[in-house]
C-alpha cells in the first residue's frame, strides 16, 4: 500500500531538505515504509521517489542483514533509546554497496508514534582510509614487535613501560610481562639512577622534542652493555601521550673504537719515537761540534799556559766563548720549540716593535730585497716576550731572503682578527681575538713535502753548516706558549707566507716596555751583603760564589733546597737568595723561596733558570721583590743584577 502526505504547500524546511544532495534524508512511517525522499537519497540509493515511496525501507539492507532481523531491531532501538545510530553495508538499487552511517530518530505527536526520520550519509571512503590506517598501524606493530636489532617500546608520561618487542627483549633480557607498568629506570645503572638521569632524559625529550645520548645501560642479569638512546616525544593536539624509546646495542662499536684509538695512540708514539730520534741525532751532531771547539780551545788553552806562552791566549778564549754562545742559542732554540723556554711576557705593540727594527731588518736583507710594511693603523697590542717576538720576526725576514738569492719583495704586515669556534677550530685555536703579524716573501716557495716538515726540528732545506733546522721551530714554539699559532701558506715559484697569531691585549702599552735594550752596568753596592746560593750544579754555584766574592759579599752556598732552607735558619740573616728553579729533593725554587719569605719577608730573590717547571716565572706572575735571570747568562749580567737587586733597584 503505498502511502502519500496529504496535499499541503512545503514548508521552509521541507524545501530545505529537498536542496540537500550530501546526505540521503527521508521519512518512514511507523511499519518502516518510505514517505518521502529527498534529491539526496535518489543520488545515494539511485532510486527516484515514484520507485521508493511506499516501499519498505529494508531493502536497502543486505540480504543476511535482513536474514538476522536487523532492520526491525534498528526501529525498536530507535522507539525504545529515542535514537539509533550505526554505520554499516546498505545497497544501492543497481546492487551496489556503500558504507553508511545511518541515524533513526522516532518521531511522536501528542506521545504517539507517528513515524521515523531518517538520515544515511555515504562514508565508504572514509571507512576506506580507515581500514588503511588500520592496516598500517597494524603492520607497523607487527614490523615493530619483529625487530630484534632495536629495543623498541613505548613509556608513558611518567616513564613506564606500555609496549615492548622481540628486540628490547633480546637486547634486555625482560620478557613483556616483567617490564610493562614498570619504570623505565630500572635498565639504568645505580649511579645513573642516584644521578636522576633517567628524569633528566624525559625532560630533555619533552623540553625539547628528543633526546639522545650514549652511555652504559644495564640487561636483567646484571650485565653492563653500551647503549645509543633516542626518546621522542609524543604529542597529539599539543598534549603530551608518552614517549617513543629506542636503544641499540653499541658495545662492539664502541670496543672497536677503543681499539682504533689506541692503535692511534700506538702509532703516535712510533711516530714520537721517530721524531725524537730526528731530534736527539741532529742534537747530538750539532753539540759535538760546538763541545769540539769548547773542548779544543781550552786544551790548548792549558798547553799555552802550561808552556809560559800567555802572549796569544786571546784567540782560544774566543773561539771557546763562540762555541758556548752558538751551544747557548741552540738550548734556546730547542726549549723554544719544545716550549718550555723561560718568557717574559710584556704588553707589546707590534707595529712600534716592527718599525723599531725595520732598519735592522733592511741591513739584514740586503739592498736586493724590498721591505715594504702594512701596518694596521688599529692594530691590538698583544701580551707576550717582545724580545722573543723580534727574534721570530728577525728569522723569518732571514729565511725570506735566502729563499730570494736574486733579489725580491719582502712584505711585514699586521692585522686584527676575530676566530669563531669553527675556524679556530681549523687552525687548532681557541676562539678569540687574535692580533696577526704576517712575515711574505716573492721567492722560491716550498713544495708540499717540504711544507708538511717547516715546524720539524733539525729539518732544513739549506746546506750543510748553513741551518740548524730550529728556526721555524723555535717560532711555532714561542706562538704557542705564548697563547697564539703558526701558519704557513706556500707554493713553489709563489713565494711564501707566515702568519704568527698572538692574542689580543686589553689593556696599554707603556712606552718603556718596548724597548727591552740591554741595561748599563749598574755601580756596586756598599758593604757586604749575606748571599745564599742554591743550585744543584757545582760549577754553577762556585761561578756565581766567584762573582759574588768579587763584589765583596759573604756567600753560602747549598746544592738542594733543603740544605738551602737549612742555612736560612741557622746563622746570620740572609740578604739575597739566588735560586735554580728546577732542585732536587722534591721542593723546586719557587717553593724554597715562598719557604724562606716565610722566616725573612722582606727577602729578595733572584731565580736563576734556563726553563721554568710546571709554570712561566715572569715579571706579572712574581712577587715584589723576585726577579728572574734566565741561563745561560755572562757573569758581569749576573754581577749587574745581582747589584741592581741589593741596591734596591
Amino acid at each position: 500500500m503505498t502511502l502519500r502526505a496529504p496535499p499541503h504547500a512545503p514548508t521552509t524546511y521541507e524545501m530545505l531538505i529537498q536542496a540537500v544532495v550530501d546526505y540521503a534524508i527521508f521519512m518512514l512511517d511507523p511499519e518502516g515504509h518510505v514517505m518521502s525522499w529527498n534529491p539526496g537519497a535518489e543520488r545515494l540509493k539511485g532510486y527516484t521517489a515514484q520507485e521508493i515511496i511506499g516501499a519498505h525501507f529494508s531493502r536497502f539492507y543486505l540480504p543476511e542483514d535482513r536474514a538476522s532481523g536487523l532492520p526491525r531491531r534498528a526501529l525498536e532501538t530507535a522507539v525504545r533509546e529515542g535514537r539509533f545510530a550505526a554505520e554499516g553495508w546498505r545497497c544501492r538499487k543497481d546492487g551496489g554497496r556503500f558504507w553508511a552511517m545511518v541515524v533513526i530518530d522516532p518521531i511522536l505527536q501528542e506521545g504517539q508514534l507517528v513515524g521515523f526520520a531518517k538520515i544515511t550519509r555515504d562514508m565508504t571512503e572514509q571507512h576506506a582510509a580507515q581500514l588503511a590506517a588500520l592496516e598500517n598501524e597494524r603492520s607497523f606493530r607487527l614490523l615493530v614487535e619483529g625487530v630484534t636489532d632495536y629495543a623498541i617500546y613505548m613509556l608513558s608520561p611518567e616513564g613506564c613501560v606500555t609496549s615492548w618487542n622481540a628486540g628490547a627483549e633480546r637486547i634486555k633480557g625482560y620478557g613483556a610481562a616483567e617490564v610493562i607498568g614498570k619504570h623505565f629506570s630500572r635498565f639504568y645503572l645505580p649511579e645513573d639512577v642516584g644521578a636522576g638521569l633517567p628524569w633528566r632524559a624525559l625532560d630533555t625529550a619533552r623540553r625539547e622534542g628528543r633526546y639522545e645520548a650514549e652511555g652504559w645501560r644495564r640487561r636483567k642479569d646484571g650485565t653492563r652493555f653500551w647503549a645509543g638512546v633516542v626518546i621522542d616525544a609524543i604529542r597529539e593536539n599539543g598534549r603530551l601521550l608518552g614517549f617513543a624509546k629506542i636503544t641499540r646495542d653499541l658495545t662492539e662499536r664502541r670496543e672497536a673504537q677503543l681499539q682504533l684509538e689506541q692503535s692511534r695512540e700506538q702509532l703516535f708514539q712510533a711516530q714520537k719515537m721517530e721524531s725524537l730520534g730526528q731530534l736527539t741525532g741532529g742534537l747530538a751532531h750539532d753539540f759535538n761540534n760546538l763541545l769540539t771547539g769548547i773542548m779544543g780551545s781550552l786544551e790548548l788553552l792549558e798547553v799555552q799556559v802550561a808552556r809560559g806562552q800567555v802572549h796569544n791566549l786571546q784567540r782560544f778564549v774566543a773561539a771557546a766563548r763562540g762555541a758556548a754562545s752558538r751551544a747557548a742559542a741552540l738550548t734556546h732554540r730547542l726549549l723554544a720549540f719544545a716550549r718550555r723556554q723561560t718568557l717574559d711576557p710584556k704588553p707589546t705593540d707590534p707595529n712600534r716593535l716592527i718599525g723599531d727594527m725595520a732598519d735592522l731588518v733592511q741591513r739584514t736583507v740586503g739592498p736586493e730585497i724590498a721591505l715594504c710594511s702594512r701596518l694596521a693603523p688599529d692594530l691590538w697590542p698583544t701580551l707576550c716576550d717582545p724580545s722573543q717576538l723580534e727574534n721570530a720576526i728577525l728569522n723569518l725576514c732571514i729565511n725570506a731572503r735566502d729563499a730570494m738569492p736574486d733579489g725580491g719583495r719582502l712584505t711585514l704586515e699586521t692585522s686584527n682578527t676575530s676566530l669563531h669556534a669553527s675556524h679556530a677550530g681549523e687552525h687548532d685555536m681557541q676562539p678569540g681575538e687574535y692580533v696577526v703579524i704576517r712575515v711574505a716573501d716573492s721567492g722560491t716557495g716550498m713544495s708540499p713535502e717540504v711544507l708538511q716538515r717547516a715546524f720539524d726540528p733539525f729539518f732544513t732545506t739549506k746546506p750543510l753548516g748553513q741551518g740548524t733546522g730550529l728556526g721555524l721551530s723555535m717560532i711555532y714554539g714561542f706562538a704557542r706558549q705564548s697563547g697564539g699559532q703558526v701558519r704557513i701558506a706556500s707554493e713553489p715559484g709563489a713565494g711564501t707566507q707566515v702568519c704568527i697569531y698572538l692574542p689580543r691585549y686589553r689593556g696599554g702599552v707603556a712606552e718603556e716596555e718596548m724597548k727591552p735594550s740591554r741595561r748599563p752596568a749598574a755601580p756596586h753596592a756598599q758593604g757586604s751583603m749575606r748571599v745564599l746560593v742554591v743550585d744543584d750544579e757545582p760549577t754553577v754555584r762556585m761561578l756565581a760564589g766567584e762573582v759574588l766574592k768579587e763584589l765583596g759579599h759573604v756567600v753560602i752556598e747549598a746544592g738542594d733546597a733543603a740544605s738551602g732552607l737549612e742555612a736560612l735558619q741557622s746563622g746570620p740573616a740572609i740578604d739575597l737568595l739566588v735560586t735554580d728553579v728546577g732542585l732536587p729533593g722534591g721542593m723546586n725554587g719557587r717553593q724554597l723561596a715562598d719557604a724562606a719569605r716565610q722566616l725573612l719577608p722582606e727577602l729578595r730573590v733572584l731565580f736563576i733558570t734556563g726553563y721554568a717547571e710546571n709554570a712561566t716565572l715572569s715579571a706579572d706572575r712574581l712577587e715584589p721583590g723576585m726577579h728572574l735571570l734566565v741561563k745561560p747568562f755572562a757573569m758581569d749580567v749576573l754581577a749587574d743584577r745581582i747589584t741592581e737587586i741589593l741596591a734596591g733597584r
